[in-house]
C-alpha cells in the first residue's frame, strides 16, 4: 500500500501552525483539508483529551456560525496524534488565506466564558470529558506564539 499524504510529512521538521495537508476534487469543487498543528510533534506533550474535546467544541460551534466561513466548513475535528487539528474547508484555499479565521477562532476559544456548547449527555457522546481552563490555556498560546505574527515557516510544510 501507498502511504497517505500526511504520513510523507517529515514531523521531526514540522513546527507549530498552519498548512494545506491537502486539495481534493469533489465534483467540481476543490476541497481543502488543513493540519492546525498546536504542538510540536514528538518534542512537546501531546493535549489531553478533556482540553481537545473542548477545543473541538468549542471550534466547531465558532466555525458553524462563522458568518463568512460558515456554509463552506465540512469538518473541524482533532488528529489521533493529539498534536492539533483538522479543518476542511469547501474551496481551494492556501494555508494564509485562513490565518485570521483561525485567530478569530482561537481567541474566540481563549475568551469563552459560559457552559460549552454540547457539553450534556443528551448532546455528547463523552459530554463530562471537559476542560475548559487548560482548553483556554491551550488557545492563549497558539495565538501567542503562532497565530500573532505568523510567518512562512509556520504556513509551508517542511521540506524533508
Amino acid at each position: 500500500m501507498e502511504k497517505i499524504t500526511s504520513f510523507t510529512i517529515n514531523h521531526l521538521k514540522l513546527l507549530p501552525g498552519i498548512y494545506v495537508s491537502r486539495k481534493d476534487k469533489v465534483n467540481d469543487t476543490t476541497v481543502t483539508t488543513f493540519d492546525i498543528r498546536m504542538t510540536r510533534p514528538n518534542f512537546e506533550p501531546v493535549m489531553n483529551t478533556a482540553e481537545i474535546h473542548t477545543m473541538e467544541h468549542l471550534g466547531a460551534t465558532f466555525l458553524r456560525n462563522h458568518q463568512s466561513f460558515a456554509s463552506k466548513v465540512l469538518y473541524f475535528g482533532p488528529m489521533g496524534c493529539r498534536t492539533g487539528f483538522y479543518l476542511l474547508l469547501a474551496g481551494d484555499y492556501k494555508s494564509r488565506d485562513i490565518v485570521p479565521l483561525i485567530t478569530e477562532m482561537y481567541e474566540f476559544m481563549r475568551d469563552f466564558e459560559g457552559e460549552i456548547p454540547g457539553a450534556a449527555a443528551k448532546d455528547c457522546g463523552n459530554y463530562l470529558d471537559m476542560n475548559p481552563g487548560m482548553a483556554k490555556f491551550l488557545a492563549r498560546k497558539f495565538l501567542d506564539t503562532v497565530l500573532y505574527g505568523i510567518d512562512d515557516e509556520h504556513l509551508i510544510y517542511p521540506a524533508d
